[in-house]
């Protein structure tokens, strides 16, 4: 096992297709991406006594009914902000060692914590253990979907230098998809699993492990690292000119140096304020629409699985515009859209406006997804593509604070609201406009950035022995 994840067993061979690494990236991305489907599980999680007792409503029902001990959905919140913060961490710490070890011993490790973090969580919820849950999803899973997250993209890039937008967004597609399966997958376990005492949570958890544990393994039998020196046929590098007006650089930067950069800081702000600004409205998706229009439990997951689709054709569409229109001007369009369409969603909530409601998050959903697609080759751009994955895994912490700060936005002014009086219906109204003018300053902070100075740049040996 330990000579067949090693990176030196991993190179392809002649006649090997770049195209099977894709599916490889997807193995693992659609299964960590479960964690946009989390939000399914806050109203069981929250009834979890209250179902031992069978004195909770139907499941379909539009309240959420508890009994003394059970959990609050404010807690809740923090089992996925908890796996955001660690998913960044464990890219910044691990991003170098996924680099030399080499996509088959880091999707193998993703696959281990992610689900192993899955079988923790679904013990904490069987003994009604709020920390071994946080334990299990947040710590050990986190740190899956941050090894998982960022273990293919170097290696992607490095197949498709003609088209990096392209084939980041592909496999990154796969994370922002993988509530389209979870979210369905787990409404239909927890109603396999309900009982008279129990909605289910704990076995559907243990269940997903196991299934998701079986596909991620395929990942690391089928991915590849190209041979020193490939290039795809027919492909010739931009010249200098080309390159250095669209802001690509030709050279590379370590990540060492790279973090002294204003870009890579820059690079921080605008990724951190676009993930802010969707991932509150993510980790509560299903309550959200719930109460603002009353929908039932069941429409609820099918929004959030809607979401779900708008997120992940937005990595792949705007990730492959990017390589055409260039990576500044995509979140350019992000940024002002984004903040236009956040303005208006109290307007449509008041209107009780459904499907504008539904089509302006869509929107906005895709931009979201097209934000974290198009940020691997933005680095690749500024910084090179010898060390991506580790600059790649370290601005990743820019999504471990927005992990807090977005659902904190959305979960505490929520309550405050509530509790000064505040209808449910109307509770997301300042959060969104807070979010707007988030979206204002990343519009800023996208717009003043430059090319990396001269003297950050290292030669390609040089950068091959810091790796």
């Amino acid at each position: 096992m330990a000579s067949f994840l090693d990176r030196s067993h991993s190179i392809a061979g002649p006649g090997f297709s770049r195209w099977l690494v894709p599916p490889a990236a997807l193995c693992i991305h659609l299964c960590i991406g479960q964690a946009y489907a989390f939000s399914v599980f806050n109203k069981p999680l929250a009834q979890l006594l209250c179902s031992m007792q069978s004195a909770c409503p139907p499941a379909a029902a539009k309240v959420i009914s508890t009994t003394p001990g059970d959990w609050s959905i404010a807690n809740l919140g923090w089992i996925f902000s908890l796996a955001i913060v660690f998913l960044g961490l464990s890219a910044a710490v691990f991003g170098r060692w996924v680099e030399s070890a080499g996509p088959r011993a880091a999707m193998f490790a993703a696959a281990c914590l992610f689900c192993g973090g899955l079988l923790v969580a679904g013990l904490g919820v069987s003994l009604h253990n709020l920390p071994i849950v946080f334990l299990g999803y947040g710590v050990i899973g986190g740190c899956g979907l941050g090894i998982g997250y960022i273990s293919p993209v170097s290696t992607l890039i490095k197949w498709f230098p003609d088209r990096p937008g392209l084939a980041t967004g592909t496999a990154i597609m796969g994370f922002g998809g993988g509530a389209l399966i979870g979210a369905p997958l787990a409404v239909a376990l927890m109603k396999y699993y309900s009982s008279p005492t129990s909605n289910g949570v704990a076995p559907t958890m243990i269940t997903m492990a196991i299934v998701y544990f079986v596909v991620m393994i395929v990942g690391p039998l089928i991915v590849r690292l190209p041979a020193a020196g490939w290039h795809p046929a027919g492909w010739t590098a931009p010249t200098a000119e080309a390159s250095s007006a669209r802001m690509i650089t030709t050279r590379n930067v370590v990540v060492s140096q790279a973090i002294k950069t204003p870009q890579f800081w820059l690079l921080w702000g605008v990724l951190f304020l676009n993930v802010t600004a969707g991932i509150g409205v993510l980790g509560q998706a299903s309550l959200m629409i719930q109460e603002m229009f009353g929908v039932t439990v069941a429409a609820a997951a099918g929004f959030v699985g809607l979401l779900s689709l708008f997120n992940m054709g937005g990595r792949i569409f705007w990730a492959s515009m990017s390589d055409f229109m260039g990576r500044k001007r995509t979140y350019v369009i992000f940024f002002a859209l984004g903040a236009i369409l956040y303005a208006s969603v109290p307007t449509f909530g008041h209107w009780h406006a459904i499907v504008l409601f539904v089509l302006a998050y869509g929107i906005i959903l895709t931009m979201y997804g097209g934000g974290f697609s198009t940020i691997p080759a933005y680095l690749r751009d500024m910084f090179g593509t010898v060390q991506v994955g580790a600059i790649h895994g370290v601005l990743l912490t820019a999504w471990s604070a927005a992990g807090i700060a977005g659902p904190v936005l959305v979960n505490y002014i929520r309550e405050y609201q509530i509790a000064h009086g505040v209808a449910k219906a109307d509770a997301y109204s300042v959060t969104v406009y807070v979010m707007a003018g988030l979206l204002i300053v990343g519009f800023i902070c996208n717009w003043l950035v430059k090319t990396v100075d001269e003297h950050h740049y290292v030669t390609t040996g040089a950068a091959d022995a810091t790796a």
